[in-house]
This record gives C-alpha cells, sequence and structure tokens, in this order.
C-alpha cells in the first residue's frame, strides 16, 4: 500500500472513530407545558437595572442581569447563579449554573414534572461524564448540560425565536456570557 492510500485509510478510520466515540447528543423532547417566558417573564418584553435586577454583563448587543438579592432556589434545588440575558434590549434567555449530583438531581426531575419526562433510551441523554437533557415548546427551548467530571451543570432557557438572534450577537461579543464550566 502506498503513503496515501495509508494517509487516506488512517483518516476514514479517524472519521469513524470519532462519530462512534464523540459526544451524545440528546434528542429535545416535546415540552408539555410551554411556559412562553421565565418564571412570569415573556420573552420579549424590555429588561433593565431596576430595584430587583443588576447589570453583570453590558455587552453592545447582549446584556445580563442578575437578582440583587443572589439567584433563588429552582424547584427545591439551590442554584449557584441564574442570569437573565437580553438581545438589543429584548428579554430572551436566562443562564441557570449549579453544582452537584443531589441538586443535578432535583433539577431533573422538577423539569420533567412541569415539562415532560426525558427519552431514557440508553444513549439519549447520557455518555459517559456528559448528562443531557433539553425540552422544547413552541416558543421556550431549555437545555440542560450536567458534566459530571467537574460536578456542573447549566441550563439554558430561552426564547426559540430570539436564539438566532444570540447566536449572531455573542460572536460579535465573544467574552461575553460563556457557557463554560
Amino acid at each position: 500500500m502506498n503513503r496515501s492510500h495509508s494517509y487516506l485509510l488512517l483518516f476514514i478510520l479517524y472519521g469513524i472513530g470519532f462519530i462512534c466515540l464523540g459526544p451524545i447528543q440528546a434528542d429535545a423532547v416535546p415540552m408539555k407545558d410551554d411556559p412562553k417566558g421565565f418564571e412570569g417573564i415573556p420573552w420579549g418584553v424590555a429588561f433593565s437595572e431596576s430595584g430587583e435586577f443588576t447589570l453583570v454583563e453590558n455587552g453592545r448587543r447582549v446584556k445580563g442581569y442578575e437578582l440583587k438579592q443572589g439567584p433563588p432556589p429552582w424547584g427545591p434545588a439551590p442554584l449557584d447563579s441564574m442570569r437573565f440575558v437580553t438581545i438589543d434590549g429584548e428579554f430572551g434567555r436566562v443562564t441557570i449554573r449549579y453544582h452537584g449530583s443531589d441538586t443535578h438531581r432535583q433539577i431533573v426531575s422538577f423539569l420533567e414534572s412541569k415539562h415532560g419526562p426525558l427519552d431514557r433510551t440508553p444513549g439519549q441523554i447520557a455518555g459517559k461524564f456528559v448528562t443531557q437533557g433539553n425540552w422544547r415548546g413552541d416558543e421556550t427551548e431549555i437545555s440542560l448540560t450536567y458534566d459530571s467530571r467537574t460536578d456542573r451543570g447549566i441550563i439554558f432557557v430561552e426564547s426559540r425565536s430570539l436564539a438566532t438572534r444570540f447566536a449572531d450577537g455573542m460572536a460579535a461579543e465573544p467574552d461575553n456570557l460563556g457557557a463554560t464550566f
């Protein structure tokens, strides 16, 4: 076998290995009760600093606000942070961070009780270290990712209609509101 065929074979084997061993993507389940916002705040409303919220991220298009008294529990689960995010002044996303396997179980149970059970077919929601869950409604999408190596989780609750604007706005502001654990 000549050298170019060896490289081609290696490239093909690497590609197959990546496909077979790569991260597992969870399919979104239909949301049984779309909240059309978050905790009574509808998507798209004007949002600004107030007596209740403080501005913590001030990008050109994307701004983040947190509750002045800190994040409340969500359902029964304690949270590390809860950030309300706007694009061009319109409320469109909440980013929630948490830690701990017990908290993770509480949050998944809370979300399933409100929005429907996750597809628990083997391989749908769990990889070796990362668990994912997605609920999709007509107006709202909830995406949960938990990494057991770091014992940290992140949830995005967002407006489906504003999601593409976030992608555009955050690309222009690369240091703003990253999703790292």
